[in-house]
């Protein structure tokens, strides 16, 4: 059981902000990996989906990647409505 695998689905504007988002993560956040260093297992799933998301997005290596990423974002924005936002005051 241990071996199976497991699939997630993710829209493409998904994959490539959590693609985004896991690098900076990773590569830049000190505060992130001492949380990741808790339970340094995660490593291994977040090394898997990290990896799995760079080669299955071509988007990654275009020259126009922050263009493309800047609109997926603003899709999921647009998507969420007000999920994640913080209460507003008044």
């Amino acid at each position: 059981m241990a071996d199976d695998g497991f699939t997630i689905k993710l829209t493409r504007d998904q994959a490539l902000v959590l693609s985004d988002w896991l690098y900076e993560m990773m590569m830049n956040s000190p505060e992130f990996n001492d949380l990741v260093n808790q339970d340094r297992a995660v490593w291994s799933p977040m090394y898997a989906i990290s990896g799995a998301l760079e080669t299955s997005l071509a988007e990654v290596f275009m020259p126009d990647y922050s263009t493309r990423l800047g609109a997926a974002r603003e899709r999921l924005l647009d998507s969420l409505g007000d999920v994640g936002r913080p209460p507003a005051e008044g």
